[in-house]
């Protein structure tokens, strides 16, 4: 069974490389003072799911995209100090052969942002990966299935958002974003990032403000040593919060290593997130099997409900469902263009 599931996933990866083959070949448009480049990265899985409860929800076999998007950004130079950029990313479900977010269905744009960087940093307005998650949960977020970046308190990316990235300063840099109606009961949400660069090591500290009472606070820190890589994070809710969700003084806790062979990288992460997962293991294998084709394999269980859910379904049916978490065993496709 296991080869009929592996010959499936990898039948997917070369239907995907041969489909997408010609827009690969496509350079990007240059001409006097702008730059214009069409990307994308298809990516599939197919997942055997075990909830503990499988009187709540059943096991299941099956395939789920794993972030899948295609996109276009374009860079405009109005003078050799400025450069004025724009971004519109859309996701694309390949299970559910739909423009949207596997996880939240309600999503059918990944990033569509503007803004203008130069000597003064970074500037720009849209839908953005927010300060907060690229400085504290991204250095852990390294998977590549479907289950990468649940153990953590922050989201990825918001609409209605303002951010500013200052220039680097003997290695230190900060970064703010402001972001309309995103927070907890349509509050404005408010972020605020430091981050330190020293030698193949970076440390980030940062707040993430639902509301004028409830602040998430991170610290994270990424070291490469030769093929190795590792990361760590500790989040914090500030809240008046109890006995659920968000609670004062819950935390989260993530360590991520990496180890580099060649073309296989094993990734292994260790975390302990309060009311989101509990304790959570999540172990992987990575094969770069050119520059833009890669296949992965993982297993991934949390002890309480966080990013299980039915199959092909959205992060709705985690919620909808009681099922005190489970595992799964994926393998899957990534092809990059």
């Amino acid at each position: 069974m296991f080869r009929r599931w592996f010959g499936g996933v990898l039948a997917s990866g070369f239907w995907l490389l041969n489909g997408v083959q010609s827009a690969a070949a496509l350079s990007p448009l240059e001409g006097e003072g702008y730059r214009l480049e069409l990307y994308g990265s298809a990516r599939l899985q197919v997942e055997t799911v075990r909830p503990d409860d499988r009187a709540e929800m059943g096991s299941y076999t099956g395939f789920r995209d794993a972030y899948s998007r295609v996109g276009v950004r374009g860079d405009y130079f109005p003078s050799p100090e400025v450069t004025v950029f724009g971004q519109l990313e859309l996701p694309l479900d390949l299970a559910n052969w739909e423009i949207q977010d596997p996880f939240d269905h309600s999503q059918d744009i990944r990033v569509a942002e503007i803004g203008a960087r130069g000597v003064f940093g970074s500037l720009s307005y849209g839908k953005m990966w927010m300060p907060y998650y690229n400085a504290i949960a991204y250095p852990v977020d390294m998977f590549s299935s479907y289950y990468s970046g649940f153990a953590t308190f922050t989201t990825f990316r918001l609409s209605n958002t303002i951010s500013y990235y200052s220039p680097e300063f003997d290695g230190l840099s900060f970064a703010l974003g402001w972001s309309h109606d995103n927070g907890d009961n349509n509050n404005d949400r408010f972020q605020a990032t430091g981050s330190y660069v020293f030698g193949d090591s970076t440390v980030a500290v940062g707040v993430d403000r639902l509301r004028k009472d409830w602040r998430i606070w991170g610290v994270s820190l990424a070291h490469t040593w030769q093929q190795f890589y590792f990361g760590a994070k500790l989040e914090i809710h500030d809240s008046d919060i109890s006995g659920t969700y968000g609670a004062d003084g819950d935390s989260a806790i993530n360590l991520f290593v990496a180890y580099t062979l060649g073309q296989n990288t094993l990734k292994a992460m260790l975390a302990e997130v309060d009311h989101y997962g509990e304790e959570v293991v999540h172990l992987g294998v990575d094969h770069q099997f050119n520059d833009s084709l890669t296949f992965f394999a993982e297993y991934y269980w949390e002890r309480e409900s966080a990013a299980l859910t039915a199959k092909r379904d959205s992060g709705e049916g985690t919620w909808r469902s009681n099922f005190s978490g489970g595992q799964v065993f994926l393998v899957g496709t990534r092809f990059d263009f």
